[in-house]
C-alpha cells in the first residue's frame, strides 16, 4: 500500500525500549486551513489501516472533507507504522517492543504538532482499538481535544475483553510454524484458527441466529467463515497481529503519568466534550461498560448504536448502524 505518507520518529521509546528509526504511517483527507482551526484526528483499528475508516470520510459524508482536515495515523504493529514485520533485527517478529495506547498517541501528538503545527483538535474520533486512543488522547492531552467521539471501544480493557484476546493468541500460537515467532513461513493453520475464534465474538449471536450471512450472498455459514473472515486475516503477520493485540490488551487510561492506575481519575480529568457509541449487541465492548466510563467523564453522553451486528457495527458495514453512527457524529459536531 503507497497511498499514505510516513512521519519519522527517529528513537522513540515503545514500553521503555528505543526503537531506532521508528516510523509513524499516516493519511490526510480535506486541506489544513490557515488558522489550522478545522483538524480532526481518526486513529485506526485492530488489523485495520487507513482505508477502513474512509467511510466517514469525504465531500459531503460527517468528515467532510469540504470543511474538515482529516488526520489518519496508523497503529503501530498495523504494518505500515513501526510493526514486527517491517522493523530490521534486533527488534524484527517476536523481538518488537510492546507499544501502549499512550505510545501511539505520544507518537500521534508529535505528528500533529512537528508535521502540522497543529495546537488544537476539533474532534478526536476512532472505532474499536481507535476509540482507546480517542480516549487516551482526551486523557493525556486535554488542553488539545475540544471533542472526542468514542465508537464500539472502550478506554480500559475489561477482563472479559482480555479472555477474549487470549483465545485469539492461544489459537493462533498453537501452530508449530509459529515457532516462537521466529517462523519462516506464516503459521497458516494458527491464521485460519484465529479467524474462527474471532468470527464468534466480532459479530452477535442474533446476526447468526437471523442467519445475515446469507443475505450477505453466502450461501452456508462455512462460506462465510472462509469468504470473510479467513480472508479477512489472510496476508496478515502474526506477529503484527499479536503485537497489536498486546497494545488492545493492556489498554487503560489510569496507566497515564499523574494517575497511578486510577481509572475513575484519568476519566474524571476529561476535558473535551465527550460522546461514546458503543454497539447494542458486542460481545466485547459491549454498553454496560462504556456506562460505567461515561459516569466518570463530566458531561458525556452515551447513544448506543442499534442493530444486531455486534461489534462490527462500529466499521460501516450494516447500513442502519453507519446511518446512526454518522448522524450522532455530524450532530457531535455541530455543537
Amino acid at each position: 500500500m503507497t497511498d499514505h505518507e510516513i512521519f519519522e520518529l527517529g528513537d522513540f521509546t515503545l514500553g521503555g525500549t528505543t526503537l531506532p528509526g521508528a516510523r509513524l504511517a499516516y493519511r490526510t483527507y480535506g486541506a489544513l486551513a490557515a488558522d489550522k482551526s478545522n483538524a480532526i484526528l481518526f486513529p485506526t483499528w485492530f488489523a485495520g489501516t487507513h482505508e477502513a475508516n474512509e467511510w466517514l470520510i469525504g465531500q459531503g459524508e460527517p468528515l467532510d472533507t469540504a470543511r474538515y482536515f482529516v488526520i489518519v495515523p496508523s497503529l503501530f504493529g498495523n504494518a505500515l507504522s513501526s510493526s514486527p514485520s517491517n522493523t530490521p533485527p534486533p527488534h524484527d517478529r517476536a523481538r518488537f517492543p510492546h507499544a501502549t495506547m499512550a505510545d501511539n498517541v505520544r507518537a500521534q501528538h508529535r505528528l500533529v504538532t512537528e508535521r502540522f503545527g497543529i495546537t488544537r483538535l476539533a474532534l478526536v474520533l476512532g472505532a474499536s482499538m481507535g476509540a482507546g486512543q480517542t480516549y487516551q488522547w482526551a486523557v493525556s492531552h486535554p488542553e488539545m481535544v475540544e471533542r472526542i467521539a468514542a465508537i464500539t471501544g472502550s478506554p480500559r480493557t475489561s477482563p472479559h475483553n482480555q479472555v477474549f484476546l487470549e483465545g485469539l493468541r492461544a489459537a493462533l500460537t498453537a501452530d508449530a510454524t509459529f515457532a516462537d515467532g521466529d517462523y519462516d513461513s506464516e503459521p497458516r493453520r494458527g491464521l485460519r484458527a484465529f479467524a474462527r475464534v474471532y468470527a464468534g465474538w466480532g459479530l452477535s449471536q442474533a446476526f447468526y441466529w437471523e442467519r445475515l450471512y446469507e443475505k450477505m450472498g453466502f450461501a452456508t455459514l462455512e462460506d462465510f467463515l472462509v469468504g470473510v473472515w479467513e480472508t479477512n486475516f489472510d496476508g496478515w503477520d502474526a506477529n503484527d497481529l499479536l503485537a497489536m493485540m498486546w497494545t488492545w490488551e493492556h489498554a487503560d487510561v489510569g496507566h497515564t503519568p499523574g494517575f497511578d492506575g486510577d481509572t475513575r481519575a484519568a476519566l474524571a480529568s476529561i476535558t473535551a466534550r465527550t460522546l461514546s457509541l458503543p454497539s447494542q449487541k458486542d460481545l466485547y465492548f459491549p454498553p454496560e461498560d462504556e456506562q460505567w466510563a461515561v459516569r466518570h467523564i463530566p458531561g458525556a453522553e452515551l447513544h448506543v448504536v442499534p442493530g444486531i451486528w455486534g461489534h462490527l457495527a462500529g466499521g460501516g458495514a450494516d447500513p442502519g448502524a453507519a446511518a446512526f453512527i454518522a448522524a450522532a457524529v455530524r450532530e457531535h459536531l455541530a455543537h
